[in-house]
């Protein structure tokens, strides 16, 4: 008989006795289900395995390995200051490595474990079949979960724990770590509290979580591969850079001419035009100031680009108005200061709104990476709250695209309709084909083209993604094409107006 097995043999009989609380039995009987049950008698059998290892009550580390288990039971002695733990394939240790350790864990010492506390450090590997086991995204890396508790909830750790295994698998450029625990509650992986810190092509994943349960590394589709994101990012900067220079041009030519400076149309584009040259302005250099300048400098461009993105948005929701007024309502439509009350509403909102996020959340605005489950990736200069962000960026774009989505498709009704070519006659039938010419081109204003990022998920991520940078970042250049064309057909009075150059009296 081996020592180790009598020297385990009476130590579990204590611990029965004392406390009623086998570890190994738990883990036996754990091990059963793992390799014969269901994912439901599974779960179970870990919830009871969890609940044994802390109810059970040691005097000294202990380490114990069985079947599909490796565990570690720290007694902490005296003020806790941290701890490092490491395992390997059949081993587990505190403080000091293993041989062919393949995981290492990091506590704070803001766990602030007693000696009433054991520290529970348990690895858990289920058989192949199992591998999707819990409905999981992905598949689990070496099909472990790694168990960490104390016998009380630790949720909100501002030191956080810090889980760093090897990787064993490759990892191929359709895929990518991503940290997740298990929710027994819920019964599925969740990546709340928890940041993957890797890159492409490191043999290590670190989880940095700010709770204690059962974590695990899913390897996941990757959203984009590094060659895509290096196109997308060079498509972003020539279309926004081509952009600003197209929408430069447009001012100066709106500024030049003076037949059109009193159209009040024309106006309302040149106001959403300086609102799309705000935001390329800001969001070009943002990720330059966010890697090399002061917070203080990074806090003003994180303003600037949110203020200059709702701007923007308020200005396409001014031109759907201002279609709608066009071509809807068209009779009866004057309104006193016209101009004056829908320029406190494209740049009046926006700055409300930015006020009241600094009122509220100083500290919203700053360095921001572009992957929040990785904080070393490139970053740039804008909201770092994530509520503040929903609400004020995502939410009003989906207030604007709805109300302009809407308004375009009654404009485009007003246009076909019978009602209108009967109307004109059937020798203008060439009028109203001009008039959906003229909307399709209006689409741009009203920022219909940001709806492509709708079809950026699922199966049309990389295709969507793609269309959307294209097209949107190109977005002040068709302005511009717009702006010129509409310059021509004014310079030809016996041209046909149409809606694109249609003023109301609304001054």
């Amino acid at each position: 008989m081996k020592w180790w097995f009598l020297y385990w043999l009476i130590q579990s009989l204590v611990s029965h006795i004392l406390t009623g609380y086998d570890p190994m039995d738990c883990m036996i009987r754990a091990d059963s289900y793992l390799t014969e049950s269901q994912s439901d008698s599974t779960i179970k059998a870990v919830e009871r395995l969890e609940d044994c290892l802390d109810k059970a009550q040691v005097t000294e580390n202990t380490p114990i390995c069985f079947g599909r288990f490796v565990a570690f039971m720290h007694k902490p002695k005296g003020p806790f200051k941290g701890l490092k733990l490491y395992a390997s394939e059949t081993e587990a240790m505190s403080e000091k490595a293993v041989a062919n350790s393949t995981l290492s864990v990091q506590l704070p010492s803001e766990l602030d474990v007693g000696s009433n506390n054991s520290i529970v450090f348990c690895v858990l590997t289920w058989p192949e079949k199992q591998g999707h086991i819990w409905g999981s995204p992905g598949v689990v890396h070496g099909s472990k979960l790694i168990g960490l508790s104390v016998g009380k909830t630790i949720s909100g750790l501002q030191e956080r724990v810090n889980i760093t295994m090897n990787l064993t698998m490759g990892v191929n450029e359709t895929e990518e770590p991503s940290c997740v625990f298990f929710n027994f509650t819920e019964e599925k992986y969740s990546s709340n509290g928890c940041l993957t810190l890797w890159k492409r092509g490191q043999s290590q994943v670190t989880c940095s979580c700010d709770h204690l349960t059962y974590f695990g590394v899913l390897l996941v589709s990757a959203s984009l591969s590094p060659t895509n994101q290096k196109v997308l990012t060079y498509i972003s900067l020539i279309g926004c850079s081509i952009s600003l220079f197209a929408l430069v041009i447009t001012v100066l030519l709106f500024i030049s001419k003076r037949n059109i400076r009193g159209d009040v149309s024309m106006k309302v584009h040149i106001n959403l035009a300086i609102a799309l040259i705000l935001l390329n302005l800001h969001f070009l250099p943002s990720d330059i100031v966010a890697s090399n300048s002061s917070r203080g400098v990074c806090l003003y461009m994180a303003l600037l680009l949110h203020y200059s993105l709702l701007a923007t948005f308020c200005w396409m929701a001014v031109e759907g108005f201002h279609l709608y007024l066009l071509i809807v309502r068209v009779f009866n439509i004057y309104v006193r200061k016209y101009l004056l009350k829908l320029s406190l509403v494209g740049w009046g909102v926006p700055a409300v709104i930015v006020s009241l996020v600094v009122i509220i959340d100083t500290d919203a605005y700053g360095r921001v990476p572009l992957d929040s489950s990785e904080p070393n990736s490139t970053a740039i200069c804008y909201i770092g709250n994530d509520i503040v962000k929903m609400v004020t960026t995502v939410g009003m774009f989906g207030l604007v695209f709805s109300f302009n989505l809407i308004m375009f498709g009654v404009a485009i009704r007003r246009v076909v309709s019978p009602h209108h070519i009967k109307k004109f006659g059937q020798t203008d039938r060439d009028r109203a084909k001009r008039d959906i010419c003229t909307l399709l081109g209006v689409s741009t204003l009203l920022g219909i083209t940001w709806g492509l990022i709708f079809f950026s998920f699922g199966h049309l991520t990389t295709p969507g993604l793609y269309l959307f940078c294209v097209i949107n970042s190109l977005q002040g250049f068709f302005i511009f094409l717009w702006f010129v064309m509409s310059l021509r057909k004014i310079g030809h009075p016996s041209t046909t107006k149409s809606i694109e150059t249609r003023s109301t009296n609304s001054r």
